[in-house]
């Protein structure tokens, strides 16, 4: 700063000796808030970019083999649970199968017992099959139902047109699951 009429005092031109002309400003005496260059910038940048990248790839790779280790896991869950289910109704059949092998046991002694004995088979059948979720149904004297029935054959009867009157092979299961459906004869109607 000068002094009151313009002079310079004796501490401004130490200082100003110091920096000549063409000479660069040391940078303690550059401004802190200057903008850092943008090639520096970039640099700073695309370090920080790839450091992201390679984190999120990690993390993709740590969350594909969990989801692949988790497919494994239900693979094996379910493989297991057919396997014990497969086991479960086999072993709901066996007392059938024994009971068959009884009455043909018994076909050389006595021959007449053995409709009794495959009629008992038979109805032990059908009590399985109802255990299991499928009972037996033939829907005769009720109208046809094509998500329950099959038709296959119509005829003249004295019921109502679209009514099942025979059952040619009887139908399993409910309304909501059907394993087999009937085989039946519907009614065309009287003559």
């Amino acid at each position: 700063m000068s002094g009151p009429w313009g002079v310079t005092t004796g501490e401004e031109a130490a200082g100003k000796a110091e920096h000549t002309v063409g000479e660069a400003v040391p940078a303690e005496a550059e401004p802190k808030d200057r903008e850092p260059e943008p090639e520096a910038e970039a640099l700073s940048l695309s370090r920080l970019e790839k450091s992201q990248i390679i984190a999120l790839e990690s993390q993709l790779r740590r969350a594909l083999a969990d989801l692949d280790n988790m497919r494994k896991r239900f693979d094996r869950e379910i493989s297991r649970q057919l396997a014990g289910e497969r086991a479960r109704v086999t072993a709901e059949w066996l007392p059938v199968v024994d009971n068959l092998e009884r009455a043909l046991e018994h076909a050389v002694v006595n021959p007449e017992a053995v409709v009794e004995g495959l009629q008992a088979v038979r109805d032990q059948a059908v009590a399985t099959l109802d255990r299991l979720g499928y009972p037996r149904y033939d829907d005769v004297g009720h109208p046809f139902d094509p998500e329950k029935d099959e038709a296959v054959g119509t005829t003249v009867a004295d019921a109502p047109e679209g009514t099942v009157v025979v059952a040619v092979r009887p139908g399993y299961g409910t309304s909501e699951n059907i394993l087999r459906p009937a085989a039946v004869i519907v009614s065309r109607g009287a003559a």
